[in-house]
């Protein structure tokens, strides 16, 4: 059986691992720059900043909650937008950036620590897929050489049938041959009849 196997660049295999940082690092940078064009010391831009994140926050408990136990992808999706939130207000209201580099090490440790769960889903269920592929894969290679032994042995009892087939086809005809040969002498002294006598002595 055979697989199209396909290799993924390098940046495709590293996004994955970069993205959360990318994803805390862009908020951050747009939050300093939403600081420097008037949101810094601003009540109404942090209060919108804040009832965004707690109305984000708020989706991703509901989605959670839900009959059936929850979305986690909707949930996980409204957590992280509710953090993304609070990091933008507060990296736009500050006007230092100890705290909201602190807050960016924080939510880029937490999504690394979120993503390293699903990594480690995603891992699982590759390895379980291969190992799943390569005993399938066996199973096959197995029953085709079950199948070509049994093809074998067939043809090789056909070979070996079709040779004594002409090897008493050849010794009926040699011993009609010899001189004296009596089919009733034979069948007198008691010996059983070959096949073929009866047509030797009709002709």
């Amino acid at each position: 059986m055979n697989e199209h196997l396909t290799h993924r660049h390098w940046t495709a295999l590293a996004a994955p691992k970069v993205a959360p940082a990318i994803g805390t690092s862009t908020v951050l940078i747009l939050g300093r720059i939403w600081n420097a064009n008037g949101a810094e010391h601003s009540p109404g831009n942090a209060a919108l900043m804040v009832a965004l994140a707690a109305g984000a926050a708020t989706a991703g408990a509901f989605a959670a909650a839900g009959h059936g136990g929850g979305d986690g992808v909707l949930a996980g999706t409204a957590f992280a937008t509710s953090g993304a939130l609070t990091l933008a207000g507060v990296a736009g209201y500050t006007d230092g950036w100890s705290l909201p580099i602190l807050l960016w090490a924080v939510a880029t440790a937490v999504a690394y620590g979120i993503a390293a769960r699903y990594w480690r889903t995603d891992r699982r269920d590759r390895t379980a897929h291969k190992r799943h592929t390569t005993v399938r894969r066996e199973e096959h290679a197995h029953v085709e050489r079950v199948e070509a032994l049994r093809a074998g042995a067939q043809i090789e009892a056909a070979r070996a049938g079709a040779a004594y087939a002409e090897q008493l086809a050849t010794a009926l005809i040699t011993r009609a041959s010899l001189p004296g040969y009596s089919p009733q002498a034979i069948t007198r002294a008691g010996l059983p009849e070959l096949p073929g006598a009866d047509l030797k002595h009709d002709q």
